[in-house]
């Protein structure tokens, strides 16, 4: 069994010396000689409601920021080191806003990294194109962040549209395992009312246009998420093939006490925050054969340069921060990478010539292949389904990454 804690826990705690790994206090100077210091500014949601995965997020930066710095790099002959000035949004996107004007106009910083959340991201991208800072994300993934015309954003993960659709793909390709046709599925869908789960809903409301599905039960859910017990009366009386819930970690792990608590019988349930949310350490028997959207896996064959395989990253993201790497990490890790390939590329401090090497990047990492469109989308990397079993999330889909197969219908609880 894996050693768990939660993800408050300071990289300069708990570091293995064999790592050989020197880490800087991230939110402060330092002193290295003749080193030039690249400040990359972040604000993060360190408190308010997305404190968990602003903690993820800042690991994942601060582990990649630690590994450039102890590899070491060179602009126009000089050494440089990453540091990261951090300012706590507290989940309010007004808060951000001011922060984010306040790194660029009185810190001078010239390079972003993105925040946490769909709607802290899209809060803030006025401001970085008014001012032309580059900003590298890696946790905004509404489709709407990539149709204004933004110069200036990258995103290292998929669009959120795409998150959940590959269940109705991987059911209907199972239906006459529920005693059905493919086109007689039925779906219901329960989505917070933010950006993120939004765009969710509408990638699975066109999957299920596409396919001629019914989609009975279409519920949008408060922010607060501690009672789902009105939407799962009503899947209760409706009996859908498919439930899904998008509602970051608290919806996820709401839905997965509540059905268990409910007897909510539904032979597929498929959610988002699944391991960011620890469900299956945290609710090992309610979340059993639960689908579950992921960014990023261990068990993926992605390599690259900087941390090598997927599963080394994994494996020195818990030796650090004993836990386990939710791919939030791991992508805000891969998005600190893309700023130093591009730095490395462009050989300049230029911020217009450091965004143009951004755009043309071509990595291939531990997180996989990352390649931005016109957009500043990552459009060479795609989502991974895994299914929560016996406690381990085992990668279902696509077929050329999994590790296991899909248990369908769910076994009744």
């Amino acid at each position: 069994m894996r050693m768990r804690r939660g993800p408050y826990v300071s990289p300069l705690k708990g570091l293995l010396a064999g790592l050989g790994l020197v880490l800087p206090l991230l939110s402060a100077g330092f002193a290295h000689g003749a080193d030039e210091a690249i400040t990359l500014g972040a604000t993060l949601s360190l408190t308010g409601k997305f404190a968990l995965n602003g903690a993820h997020t800042k690991n994942g930066y601060d582990l990649a920021v630690t590994r450039i710095n102890n590899r070491g790099g060179k602009i126009g002959g000089k050494p440089y080191r990453l540091h990261i000035r951090y300012y706590d949004d507290e989940s309010s996107p007004a808060r951000g806003t001011k922060l984010v004007e306040r790194l660029i106009q009185q810190d001078g910083v010239k390079f972003l990294l993105g925040p946490y959340s769909s709607g802290l991201t899209q809060a803030i991208l006025p401001i970085i194109e008014r001012h032309k800072i580059p900003m590298i994300e890696a946790n905004g993934a509404a489709r709407e962040l990539f149709t204004k015309g933004n110069r200036y954003l990258f995103a290292v993960l998929s669009t959120s549209d795409q998150y959940l659709t590959p269940v109705i793909d991987l059911v209907a390709e199972n239906a006459g395992k529920l005693g059905k046709k493919p086109q007689e599925l039925t779906l219901a869908i329960a989505t917070e009312d933010d950006p993120f789960a939004q765009d969710v809903r509408a990638g699975l409301l066109a999957e299920a246009a596409d396919r001629g599905l019914n989609c009975v039960l279409d519920d949008r859910l408060p922010s607060a998420l501690d009672d789902m017990s009105v939407t799962l009366d009503k899947v209760k009386a409706l009996k859908p093939d498919i439930l899904f819930v998008s509602g970051h970690e608290k919806g996820a792990l709401t839905a997965v006490t509540q059905i268990e608590a409910l007897r909510v019988d539904v032979p597929v349930i498929a959610l988002t925050h699944c391991d960011s949310a620890q469900l299956a350490e945290k609710r090992p028997t309610e979340s059993q054969h639960v689908f579950c959207a992921q960014q990023w896996h261990r068990s993926l064959k992605h390599k690259g340069k900087l941390f090598g395989s997927a599963e080394d990253f994994a494996t020195l993201f818990e030796q650090v921060y004993s836990y386990e790497a939710p791919y939030q990490a791991a992508q805000s890790a891969a998005a600190v990478y893309v700023f130093a390939d591009a730095f490395a590329r462009a050989q300049t401090l230029d911020p217009e010539k450091v965004r143009d090497a951004i755009a043309a990047t071509d990595l291939a990492s531990f997180y996989g292949p990352i390649k931005f469109d016109a957009t500043g989308k990552n459009v060479a990397k795609a989502m991974v389904l895994t299914q929560i079993v016996d406690g381990a999330y085992v990668v279902v889909a696509p077929d050329k990454a999994a590790t296991g197969e899909a248990v369908i219908p769910r076994p009744h609880h």
